[in-house]
């Protein structure tokens, strides 16, 4: 199912996690809404590139996959938020994920540059992202709302910080 002109509801829930944990990552109806808001947002974004192509390395997460490849994400949240890593503390951790609610993907546009070639270009374009997020110098997390915070990030081993 095409989602836009280049991105379609394959590439934006594909994982290798998925498959090999042997979990059913296909999203909620009300879900590919959102996907579908996230493939017009990365057309904008392919456009800004110049057209090259943008390989989706991760996008729709579903609750099980979530849990399994951010583990060492919730333990941190946890910690820095003062909650106990326990049942009662995921909820409010998997509440502020954006790749559960079909808005986010996480990029890499080789054709164009270095992942922080493509964050620099997308935080100085005029792009309605809600958080642009240069992960480990490897990928960008590009995330789409109907309220954009243009939020950027960085976060590597020093932890989280504002982009500049």
């Amino acid at each position: 199912m095409n989602l836009s002109t280049h991105f379609t509801l394959a590439e934006l829930t594909d994982s290798q996690t998925a498959a090999r944990e042997g979990i059913n990552n296909d999203p909620p109806l009300e879900v590919v809404a959102n996907l579908k808001r996230t493939a017009a947002g990365l057309e904008r974004v392919r456009i800004l590139l110049n057209a090259n192509a943008i390989n989706v390395s991760s996008g729709y997460r579903c609750e099980a996959l979530e849990r399994v490849i951010c583990d060492k994400s919730y333990v941190a949240w946890c910690a820095k938020h003062g909650h106990p890593v326990d049942a009662a503390s995921w909820p409010l951790y998997f509440e502020s994920k954006d790749h559960p609610k079909g808005n986010a993907a996480d990029i890499k546009c080789p054709g164009f540059g270095a992942p922080e070639v493509v964050m620099r270009a997308i935080t100085g374009s005029d792009i309605a992202y809600d958080q642009c997020i240069l992960e480990f110098n490897q990928w960008v997390h590009v995330s789409f709302s109907d309220k954009p915070r243009r939020q950027a990030l960085v976060i590597d081993n020093k932890g989280t910080r504002a982009y500049q």
